[in-house]
């Protein structure tokens, strides 16, 4: 039946393919949500036609949403009726045959250089709560200064361990997506910010990041601290751990890194997707010529 379809895949996602529990929760979702617009007319995931999922398509983008909304579920579903077909013995995928709206083309946001610099000095110059360990300041500091440094992911940073940092060699192991690992460069000024919180914390195995209560910090946590730096700055427009991911990148190629080498340490499967800061930067310089030049 469909209900054991859907739990298979679920279950094959999480063990087999080491999905995130945020991709599997994207992935639940999405098929309940095509379940919930069928209401009555669900007769099973087997019976399902490719005309049903045109007719949801239609029904999607006349609710309004993003294409990149409507893509996402679309994908979710092009990967749950993949599993059907290769592994539950079901003859063909019928959204396969539906056809999607291209998707939009939206620049990242990057801080410039002296943003950047901005915001990794506020911890340091910024007066700490009361309640807060001394040490806290330099704790995020040393978060800034390391998503800036090497272009980690929230989930990455986050689950770092002392066993992870090579100080010798100036890298960092971490895990990405899929649960696969690369190897990271860090820069000087992000090794001597975390070694400064180590010493300060006395942080000496396990997790790299503590809260107050000395556990593994959270996202949340991450979040909060970002937001309070950023309304201490002049940095007009919100910045998110990602934010300071394309903003690595995106001066990286700007100072004349190949796109390969960029691709490799952000840890992308695919090189189109990293192929998004090439256009960055072509806008970058467009601006900056037409406002330098005198015939611009």
């Amino acid at each position: 039946m469909s209900d054991s379809d859907q739990t298979a895949f679920l279950e094959f996602q999480r063990v087999e393919k080491s999905a995130s529990p945020l991709t599997l929760g994207n992935y639940e979702r999405a098929l309940d949500a095509y379940r919930d617009w069928r209401g009555e007319r669900f007769s099973g995931w087997r019976e399902a036609v490719a005309d049903d999922f045109r007719d949801y398509l239609f029904a999607l983008m006349k609710q309004g949403l993003k294409r990149s909304t409507i893509r996402l579920r679309f994908a979710a579903l092009r990967s749950f009726y993949k599993y059907l077909v290769l592994r539950r013995g079901l003859a063909h995928s019928p959204v396969a045959e539906v056809q999607l709206p291209k998707p939009e083309r939206r620049l990242p946001v990057v801080l410039t250089i002296q943003q950047i610099d901005e915001l990794l000095t506020l911890p340091l110059r910024t007066e700490p709560a009361k309640t807060a360990p001394e040490w806290l300041p330099l704790r995020d500091a040393a978060i800034l200064e390391l998503f800036y440094s090497s272009g980690l992911r929230i989930s990455e940073l986050l689950a770092i361990d002392i066993r992870d940092l090579d100080f010798i060699g100036e890298t960092v192991r971490v895990r990405g997506k899929g649960a696969k690992e690369r190897i990271v460069p860090i820069g000087t000024p992000a090794l001597n910010a975390i070694q400064r919180y180590r010493q300060a914390a006395a942080v000496t195995s396990g997790p790299l990041f503590l809260s107050k209560l000395r556990r593994r910090i959270t996202q949340q946590a991450v979040d909060l601290l970002l937001k309070k730096y950023l309304k201490l700055s002049g940095i007009p427009f919100g910045v998110s751990p990602h934010k300071l991911r394309h903003s690595f990148a995106t001066h990286l190629l700007d100072a004349g890194a190949d796109l390969r080498s960029v691709q490799s340490l952000l840890g992308h499967a695919s090189l189109s997707t990293t192929q998004i800061y090439t256009h960055v930067t072509k806008e970058r310089l467009k601006t900056a010529y037409d406002q330098a030049h005198p015939r611009a």
